[in-house]
């Protein structure tokens, strides 16, 4: 069984409900022990960016985006934001929170090719 585990998100302003579930399922992998990363790409980068997450909050039984996110970064989990979708959106490396790192492809393909399991919201 993998140690690792992988969650891509491509939603955040056009889907919150989307973005709010890749954290929930983030953190439940991160809680199982696995070596967790979440790759942002397409409007999930918003995810990443100051200010955006506190906008998202999709109700019970759910906790704030930006409380999710809080506790994955917190618990060590990895964000890696996809450095072109960031360029197509003006967002910089100074715009994004702490814990999160601008990536191209190419990590999240090596993160896949060593076996880690991956879902998509």
């Amino acid at each position: 069984m993998a140690d690792t585990f992988c969650v891509t998100i491509t939603h955040c302003r056009t889907d919150g409900d989307k973005a709010t579930l890749g954290f929930v399922v983030a953190n439940a992998a991160l809680g199982s022990e696995k070596d967790t990363m979440i790759f942002l790409s397409s409007d999930g980068v918003y995810c990443a960016a100051k200010g955006e997450a506190e906008k998202v909050n999709e109700g019970a039984p759910f906790a704030p985006l930006v409380e999710l996110v809080n506790k994955f970064v917190n618990a060590g989990g990895k964000i890696y934001v996809c450095t072109p979708c960031m360029k197509k959106r003006g967002i910089s490396e100074e715009d994004l929170i702490e814990g999160a790192t601008p990536a191209g492809g190419a990590a999240l393909v090596e993160w896949l090719s060593n076996g880690s399991p991956s879902v998509a919201y």
